[in-house]
């Protein structure tokens, strides 16, 4: 049976449209974010890195139950984020759908910004994802993360690549990188646009109120097909509204017409979070790129593990989780997934 846009998005805050939805819920897309940029090794040895290590846990995770996956590729030397590099991303890319023929591949948007406008059509033409996280927003960033001292030096050169900085305490064996999302209306009409020239849809990834101005700017546009996909994230120091029930809420009002939502919370606020999701009839993210830890004082063995449990809350809660056809559905995805020869 067809899944229809009325039936995965509506207005998830009006008293009236939950109670007529409620014994009829959407499946859950399962979204999994195996590495980030960013944290490594040092906050978790099963955090995967290399192309193959990202391979294996995307193909752990998917059979799990996760429909989509979203990637970050590392440089080959210092293991942080690949900033921008195509063949990168293509490399990660090709060995996932080796692996997992139908899952839905989502790759960062965030390493194109700093690239001119011919040159971000031609980093998503080559990287040639099906979906691409599309960061909205102007506002301050601040990542803890653990690090060994001869770590800093590359820590510092990907932290001034991204506009900031990073400042490391050795007695701690951690730091704080900080910098300034800058991703107003210029840049996001032109991230669109070359999301567009690729035939790679847009997801939203909404930190704060302020940023929906910049997702109805970029709606207005006409760059972005609908149905639109907002990935809310709570958590992230310095960036978020407050990681509450009542925050979420008021996130989740301010959406446009046509949208639904999945959510992300950083660290111990994962699992409340994506919870607080599927009772209010959205979507949820999990993975190692939000959380290292699988509970309080436990490291997380895998990505997968987050996922098994993730599919659990939702049997628990009576909501099915979504195929990779059923996902690709409801985001209006071509039912033929795209190829890496």
């Amino acid at each position: 049976m067809a899944i229809k846009m009325e039936d995965y998005s509506w207005k998830f805050t009006d008293d009236r449209e939950w109670r007529d939805h409620f014994r009829s819920w959407p499946p859950v897309i399962i979204s999994c974010a195996i590495t980030g940029g960013l944290q490594g090794k040092d906050a978790n040895p099963n955090l995967p890195e290399s192309p193959e290590e990202q391979a294996d846990s995307t193909y752990a995770a998917y059979k799990a139950g996760a429909s989509s996956i979203h990637i970050h590729s590392r440089d080959p030397k210092t293991k942080y984020a690949s900033l921008g590099q195509a063949e990168d991303f293509y490399k990660s890319n090709k060995l996932i759908r080796a692996r997992c023929p139908d899952v839905i591949i989502n790759d960062t948007g965030y390493t194109a910004f700093s690239l001119s406008q011919e040159e971000m059509t031609k980093f998503f033409k080559a990287i040639d994802s099906e979906m691409a996280t599309l960061d909205v927003g102007v506002f301050s960033m601040v990542i803890p993360m653990k690090a060994t001292a001869d770590k800093v030096p590359a820590l510092q050169a990907n932290a001034k690549i991204l506009g900031g900085s990073f400042t490391f305490d050795p007695a701690k064996g951690r730091g704080y990188l900080e910098t300034i999302m800058n991703v107003g209306y210029g840049a996001c009409e032109r991230v669109a646009i070359a999301m567009k020239a690729a035939n790679t849809k847009p997801e939203f990834e909404v930190f704060n109120s302020s940023s929906w101005w910049y997702v109805d700017h970029t709606i207005a546009t006409g760059n972005v097909k609908e149905p639109y996909w907002c990935q809310l994230v709570f958590g992230q120091e310095g960036a978020c509204s407050l990681p509450t029930p009542m925050q979420a809420l008021e996130m989740i009002r301010q959406m446009p017409p046509k949208s639904f939502f999945s959510s992300i919370g950083i660290g111990p606020l994962q699992l409340p979070i994506t919870t607080l999701a599927l009772i209010l009839g959205g979507h949820l993210r999990v993975g190692m790129e939000d959380n290292v830890y699988y509970r309080r004082g436990e490291l997380a063995k895998s990505n997968a593990q987050f996922v098994e449990r993730a599919v659990r809350i939702c049997h628990e809660l009576n909501r099915e989780v979504a195929t990779p056809a059923q996902a690709r559905e409801m985001l209006g995805l071509s039912q033929t997934p795209k190829q890496y020869p």
